[in-house]
């Protein structure tokens, strides 16, 4: 299988940190462009919590201020651990994180998303239901890492 380009969604988690070496390993291998992506929670569905005094400018500004923060935390991810990866791009959108992991990984070409299988570290679920969805959507090959089992021999 050639890989060139690999999408690794990632929502900061530690689970979501365990597909990293996965990734490093397969893009100096293949020598592969590295894509990461965040969906941006949309803080504004917490509205009730602030009251209902938001108009349409507050709102703007809160999504635009979510999305830059985002953009800048992949960006100093990709400088502090990602410098073994010749190539790399950030995306950051609001969505449906699953919805807009395969969109994402349909527009740039991807050969492969990596991502991690669970959030539950008590094993309650065998997939986050996140993973579960890319996985049963996805056009391309989908590695999960299970950050549960990721290090033991």
């Amino acid at each position: 299988m050639e890989i060139k380009t690999i999408l690794w969604p990632t929502d900061y988690s530690s689970a979501a940190a365990t597909a990293e070496s996965y990734v490093l390993n397969l893009s100096e291998k293949h020598g592969a462009r590295v894509h990461l992506l965040h969906v941006a929670e949309d803080l504004t569905r917490f509205e009730h919590y602030w009251g209902s005094g938001l108009d349409e400018r507050h709102t703007r500004k809160i999504r635009e201020f979510v999305l830059r923060a985002a953009k800048e935390r992949l960006r100093k991810l990709c400088q502090d651990r990602l410098t073994q990866c010749p190539r790399f791009e950030v995306h950051v959108t609001r969505g449906d994180p699953p919805r807009e992991i395969v969109e994402l990984a349909k527009e740039i070409g991807a050969d492969v998303v990596v991502m991690a299988t669970t959030h539950d570290t008590k094993g309650n679920f065998p997939f986050d239901c996140v993973t579960e969805k890319v996985l049963k959507s996805s056009a391309v090959s989908v590695l999960t890492i299970n950050p549960r089992t990721y290090g033991k021999s």
